[in-house]
Parts: C-alpha cells; sequence; structure tokens
C-alpha cells in the first residue's frame, strides 16, 4: 500500500508530472519578441525564455499569437507560459510573475510637431483621443490615469492612428516606440513623449495550476542565469544603454 500513498502524496502536493508540457506564448511587441523572416519568434525575451529552457531542458515551441488571446489562454488554462506581462496588483491575483525580464514605462506620445501645444494643455489633454492597444497594460493604465481610450489590435495600429490624425495621443510601452516606427518606415522622431504615466517591470507569467516544480525550475535558471552573467549579456545586445534588472522576485499566486 505504500506506492498507491505516494503517488497520491505526489499528486496532492503537486509535484506530478514535473516534465509536463508547457504552451509558451508571446505576441509581436519588437524589440522584446516578435516573428522574423524565418517565421520563428525572435527578440530580446524570446532570447531569454529560450535559454531558460535549455537549462530547463523543456522543449515546447514558443507561439507568436495576438495578446488578447494568448492573454485568455493565461487566464484560462493550466501549464500556460505568457511573456512579457507588465507587474500589477490585479494581475498578481490571477497568475505567478516571474522576473523581471526588462523594465519600461507607459509613456504618453504625440506627433512631435503637436508635442509642446499638448504638453501645455496639461490634464485637458486627457479628454483626447488616445490610441492604445486592446487589452495591454497600457491601454488600463491610460484609462486609469483619466485618458480617453481608443482601443486597437496592436502597437502599429496606435502608431498608424496618431500618424494619420485620428487620435492625438498614443500610450505605449517606451522601449518598442522605435521599433514599431522603423516597422512603419517612420523615422524616431516623428513622435515626441510629452508624459509618463507610470514605470513598468515585464516578467514571465504562469497561469494557475501550472506545476509547481515547473514554476520553480524555471526560477532557478532565471537566477542562475542572472548571477553568471548571461542575461545581462542578452539584455546589453538588444538594449545596450540601459541597465539590466538583476534581481529575481516571484510574485502573485504561489504555484
Amino acid at each position: 500500500m505504500r506506492y498507491p500513498f505516494l503517488v497520491l502524496l505526489l499528486l496532492l502536493t503537486g509535484y506530478s508530472q514535473p516534465g509536463r508540457a508547457l504552451a509558451i506564448y508571446t505576441e509581436d511587441w519588437p524589440p522584446l519578441s516578435f516573428r522574423n523572416k524565418q517565421d520563428a519568434a525572435a527578440g530580446m525575451a524570446v532570447e531569454v525564455v529560450q535559454a531558460l529552457q535549455k537549462r530547463t531542458g523543456n522543449r515546447d515551441t514558443i507561439q507568436v499569437q495576438p495578446w488578447a488571446r494568448a492573454y485568455q489562454h493565461l487566464l484560462s488554462e493550466p501549464d500556460v507560459l505568457l511573456f512579457t506581462v507588465g507587474r500589477n496588483a490585479e494581475r498578481e491575483g490571477k497568475m505567478t510573475l516571474l522576473g523581471p525580464v526588462a523594465t519600461s514605462s507607459t509613456d504618453v506620445f504625440a506627433l512631435r510637431e503637436q508635442a509642446q501645444q499638448l504638453r501645455d494643455m496639461g490634464d485637458v489633454r486627457r479628454r483626447l483621443p488616445t490610441a492604445a492597444y486592446r487589452g495591454s497594460i497600457f491601454e488600463s493604465t491610460a484609462r486609469t490615469h483619466g485618458y480617453n481610450v481608443t482601443a486597437t489590435t496592436d502597437p502599429q495600429h496606435s502608431a498608424r492612428m496618431l500618424l494619420a490624425g485620428r487620435v492625438r495621443l498614443w500610450a505605449e510601452g517606451n522601449i518598442v516606440v522605435p521599433q514599431v516606427l522603423q516597422r512603419l518606415g517612420i523615422a524616431d522622431n516623428a513622435v515626441e513623449r510629452i508624459a509618463t504615466l507610470e514605470s513598468l517591470a515585464l516578467y514571465l507569467a504562469f497561469s494557475r495550476g501550472t506545476s509547481r516544480q515547473q514554476v520553480l525550475a524555471w526560477e532557478q535558471a532565471l537566477r542562475d542565469m542572472k548571477r553568471d552573467g548571461s542575461f545581462q549579456a542578452i539584455h546589453k545586445r538588444w538594449f545596450p544603454l540601459s541597465a539590466p534588472p538583476l534581481e529575481v522576485l516571484r510574485v502573485g499566486l504561489e504555484p
């Protein structure tokens, strides 16, 4: 009778199936994550996750999906890893967050020729139509700060709306704006930051029901990467002028 009892104990403590598959999702949000010319996932955060996969023995495919769809997988299914996810109190109650793997801020941008005028408007500018992509932390942050948000399908959609004059403002993560504009063939200085709403730490997110053993293995691998400098090397290649986040935190739901 010892062995059935041991199996039951393992099931109850969450250590069963330590090698079970993860559904790993990311979004098209360069330079952190995007689909390259070979139709494979690429980007700074993708390289970090791939390095973590090697250290944990994980071979699951990283899938690039629209944010809203990938986020729904995270909220509704076990054994899901989504990256990168901005940390806030609401999300801490729904998932296990591991990181940070990058830092950003939620900024408000305007066309360069209109930037000073909009700065001078002060809080009144919040009434103006502001693009932010649907379901993102940038949308929720802009709404929390009282901005009149028009939800878009992705950051490129937001940028196109601003450039076409369909909105006056654009709320987005500061680290991705240059790459978004580059993809559209637009010079970096076509837009200008007029306000910073919040700083933002970006994490790996594991869904409710993911094996505790799995999460702890990834946590140890991230600690090892930051300890031996391999994380810093990846970060420096993509963001040579920014300091990498060196702490390792596991917050949110206890796996």
